[in-house]
């Protein structure tokens, strides 16, 4: 049985999405984020050393990292349904997206969570317009052009189709979901950007998408 190591508002929730696509059984063991620090209890690490999620363990094997547990998932499970066959032009595309997804689209928007923090955090009276000021600087010169450029850029991708991975929906759309969900809760997607918005109404209606949140609980990246 697979066992999903699953933390409050994370990517975690793409794992379960995927997993009810796919219809394969599976048990949740869920983790709470500190409510202070925002970050995973050390309970995570005797899963994997670095204590985060998403993890996954299926039988003997354990497995980290969003792209991988996919990729995984929808090779052992999936049949060929929502991944395209090994050395296909398809797949490459599809490959594509599940790294592009962490390794380009998460960064800025990480780095426009903590700066925000850094602008909204206590401290002493002295030192506040310096780290505000300091913190709306690098928003300002630098984080918000690079989400704007990444939501250009995403939003041209469905120019001509309803789905990233090519004419039908795929774990390209379900790696994409966590960053497109976190654009529209703090990174400035709006509908400046409509086929951005209307891929996420498509996304949220899924029964498989529906089923994730009722067994995953309350998801909420703002």
């Amino acid at each position: 049985m697979i066992v999903v190591h699953h933390l409050n508002n994370s990517r975690s929730q793409r794992i379960l999405w995927l997993l009810e696509e796919l219809g394969v059984p599976y048990e949740i063991k869920r983790y709470q984020r500190d409510p202070k620090t925002m970050l995973a209890p050390p309970e995570l690490r005797a899963v994997h050393p670095l204590g985060k999620s998403p993890v996954i363990t299926d039988g003997e094997l354990t497995v980290a990292e969003s792209g991988a547990i996919v990729e995984y998932l929808a090779d052992r499970y999936g049949a060929g349904v929502l991944i395209p066959a090994h050395g296909t032009p398809e797949r490459l595309r599809c490959n594509y997206w599940l790294h592009y997804a962490e390794g380009s689209a998460m960064p800025p928007l990480l780095l426009k969570l903590v700066f925000h923090r850094v602008e909204n955090a206590p401290m002493p009276f002295f030192a506040k317009p310096f780290a505000r000021g300091i913190a709306r600087r690098v928003q300002h010169d630098f984080v918000d052009p690079q989400l704007a450029l990444h939501l250009d850029y995403l939003e041209s991708r469905l120019r001509n189709s309803d789905w990233f991975g090519g004419a039908t929906f795929s774990v390209a759309d379900i790696q994409l979901s966590f960053p497109l969900e976190a654009f529209a809760a703090r990174g400035g997607l709006d509908e400046t950007r409509p086929k951005l918005c209307a891929f996420l109404q498509r996304i949220h209606s899924r029964p498989g998408y529906q089923r994730a949140l009722q067994r995953g609980g309350e998801y909420q990246l703002g």
